[in-house]
């Protein structure tokens, strides 16, 4: 097999593993909670990264993710999974992510409100964060 038909082979196999994780069925139970305490009492917005340290776009996306949690530290909680490893990629089913980066957006409640696929610009990101109450 020459080097182009592997490499087609692993993007197929790659693709068949995305669309397997996007009809797995998942429940609330299965995700990280959003709903962690602050000092203050207050619940915490939770801003979810799904992607791979192997990941061009998903590189990109770790000085906004840095910024996010020093900014925001004490409102925000900013997690990453790397879903290309055995840990991150029960959370690539959970989620049912198709591509990565996935970016997930979890009220105070822990319930999803918001998700992109791709980069996504801090801009947008600090936007995505308003519409659950964050105040810059």
């Amino acid at each position: 097999m020459n080097t182009r038909t592997q490499r087609h082979s692993a993007a197929a196999a790659l693709a068949a593993l995305l669309l397997l994780a996007s009809c797995s069925r998942s429940t609330s139970q299965d995700r990280p909670v959003g709903s962690r305490d602050t000092s203050a009492g207050q619940k915490r917005i939770t801003f979810i990264e799904l992607g791979s340290v192997n990941c061009i776009p998903c590189k990109a996306m770790q000085p906004i993710l840095e910024e996010i949690r020093q900014k925001y530290a004490d409102r925000v909680d900013v997690v990453f999974h790397d879903v290309w490893t055995k840990e991150g990629e029960p959370y690539a089913r959970s989620f049912r992510i198709r591509v990565i980066p996935t970016q997930v957006f979890l009220d105070r409640e822990g319930k999803e409100y918001d998700r992109h696929e791709g980069y996504l610009p801090l801009e947008e990101v600090l936007t995505a964060l308003e519409r659950a109450g964050l105040k810059r």
